[in-house]
């Protein structure tokens, strides 16, 4: 499966794109710059039902436009 193939099932299962579940991450207060990939993958797993690996394609969006930070 492609990458984009991953952000594609999110938005059909999710109805939603990388930058909205941003926004809906600052508005949870689940967001931080400085978060942990597992925080985003346990609160993308409980509200949106989504697998590990497509939860990780978000955290990878979000790596790519520098919105998180990668592991040190």
């Amino acid at each position: 499966m492609s990458f984009q193939a991953y952000l594609d099932t999110i938005k059909a299962k999710t109805g939603k794109t990388p930058e909205q579940l941003k926004d809906l991450a600052v508005k949870a207060g689940v967001y931080a710059a400085d978060m942990k990939a597992a925080a985003l993958v346990s609160w993308l797993k409980s509200e949106f039902e989504l697998g590990h690996g497509h939860a990780m394609a978000v955290w990878a969006y979000w790596k790519s436009k520098g919105w998180v930070s990668a592991p040190k």
